[in-house]
């Protein structure tokens, strides 16, 4: 495994920042670039207080598509968080995208929904979301809600990657 650190920065539309936090990068397959948070890792949403997360998760990171996954180890009642955004961009460290407000979410009990409909409708007119944001946005989040619901691959299983950080 390696002990690369990665920079994980999400940005919101203006450029502002939101939840970014360090990560180890544990490695790529056919769905993207894998990084991991052991249990007691923390992060920040802007500049707000750190928090500390009390269970471990992976994130994937598509090398070409406009969202992003955390898979969080058990007991964290939420199993799969996918956050839609722009394709994720790799540079001197940093994996960095813009949260575009829409999240896929899989509880552990296999409830799947789609979350923050209303803040993404504020923000594509606070922020002027050209046409191509919005219809990605809002196709990328249709197509994770069938996969995530389906339990396609990747999000089938906890991904052997969790194994890394727990």
């Amino acid at each position: 495994m390696s002990h690369e650190i990665v920079n994980v920065v999400y940005r919101k539309y203006d450029g502002s920042l939101h939840w970014h936090h360090r990560s180890l990068l544990l490695g790529e397959d056919e769905h993207g670039v894998w990084t991991g948070c052991a249990a007691g890792t923390s992060g920040r949403k802007g500049a707000g207080p750190v928090v500390t997360w009390s269970d471990a998760f992976v994130m994937l990171f598509p090398r070409d598509a406009w969202w992003t996954a955390t898979f969080n180890a058990a007991p964290n009642k939420t199993e799969i968080y996918c956050d839609v955004s722009t394709v994720p961009e790799w540079r001197n460290g940093e994996v960095t995208m813009v949260d575009l407000d829409l999240d896929v979410i899989r509880m552990r009990d296999g409830r799947t929904f789609l979350d923050d409909e209303d803040e993404f409708e504020e923000h594509r007119i606070r922020y002027a979301y050209p046409s191509d944001v919005i219809d990605n946005a809002r196709a990328t989040a249709a197509r994770l809600m069938k996969a995530v619901t389906a339990g396609a691959t990747p999000f089938a299983t906890a991904p052997h990657w969790l194994s890394h950080v727990t």
